[in-house]
């Protein structure tokens, strides 16, 4: 399940590197949100086999994946292949997802999600997508290690953790969506020989932002805060990590940092819309 939004090009070689796995995919979904650069067109002349789910309006990353989430467990399927649009997985990146699972399973590990190792264009893990490891689980005969965050980059989900914790939050628009599903979810782990590429035009994180998307990431980390999904711990570690980092966006930023931090401060602290 692939969540795309103008980026025609990427979505092309996304695809093609989905449909050219070693293990090719049972089904394919493309959740578009509302392109408006012949995204549609190109998936009807180019992939004809892939199901396309047409979105009204953009509903960001967080709403591409509820909706897309929520159509493949409508439909019946045990995992859900999870990945953004500038996501490009190296031949064997569902092959190695699926070994791990089967690993975990073979250990005995309950196992609710695996991410793959993201890396930038150069090979360098992708600063945006490092996930938080679990250092007490380390299965070093699976190539999998426990991981407490990960990102929706490139993730297989299984469906009967969205049967117990719910579809991710929508209403984050972007931003922490990935975060908040997986500390509600649990039991996550990475496979480390499942290689994906994403494909971002620079190698960043969010406090190099300028284009005033830092507004969801004040926001949405205050309303993780809220949350009583996830333990007080988390929050409170999520709450310093925020901290922490929107001192370096505003050394980075100067004063145009100022009003998307503000903005994003200032509508956090009204309770969650969910």
């Amino acid at each position: 399940m692939i969540v795309t939004y103008n980026r025609k090009e990427l979505l092309r070689e996304c695809l093609r590197a989905v449909l050219s796995q070693t293990r090719p995919p049972d089904h394919v979904l493309v959740v578009d949100n509302a392109s408006t650069d012949g995204t549609r067109e190109m998936l009807r002349e180019e992939f004809p086999q892939v199901e396309v789910l047409a979105l009204p309006e953009n509903q960001g990353g967080a709403g591409g994946f509820h909706e897309g989430m929520k159509r493949a467990y409508e439909a019946g399927y045990d995992w859900i292949w999870v990945m953004d649009d500038d996501t490009i997985p190296t031949p064997k990146g569902l092959e190695e997802l699926l070994e791990a699972y089967t690993c975990l399973q073979k250990a005995k590990l309950p196992c609710n999600a695996i991410g793959s190792t993201v890396v930038w264009t150069d090979g360098r893990l992708h600063p945006m997508n490092i996930p938080w490891v679990n250092p007490f689980l380390n299965l070093r005969g699976c190539a999998t290690q426990g991981v407490f965050l990960t990102s929706f980059v490139s993730v297989l989900v299984n469906r009967e953790a969205i049967s117990r914790k719910g579809l991710p939050r929508k209403e984050l628009f972007v931003w922490n969506d990935d975060w908040e599903f997986f500390l509600r979810i649990g039991d996550v782990f990475v496979a480390r020989r499942s290689i994906v590429v994403h494909k971002t035009k620079a190698f960043y994180t969010p406090a190099d932002t300028t284009n005033g998307r830092y507004y969801y990431q004040a926001r949405n980390r205050l309303w993780l805060f809220q949350t009583k999904d996830i333990s007080l711990l988390w929050r409170i570690i999520l709450l310093l990590h925020f901290a922490a980092e929107a001192f370096v966006f505003l050394l980075k930023q100067g004063k145009r940092g100022w009003k998307p931090l503000v903005q994003g401060l200032r509508d956090g602290l009204r309770p969650p819309p969910w």
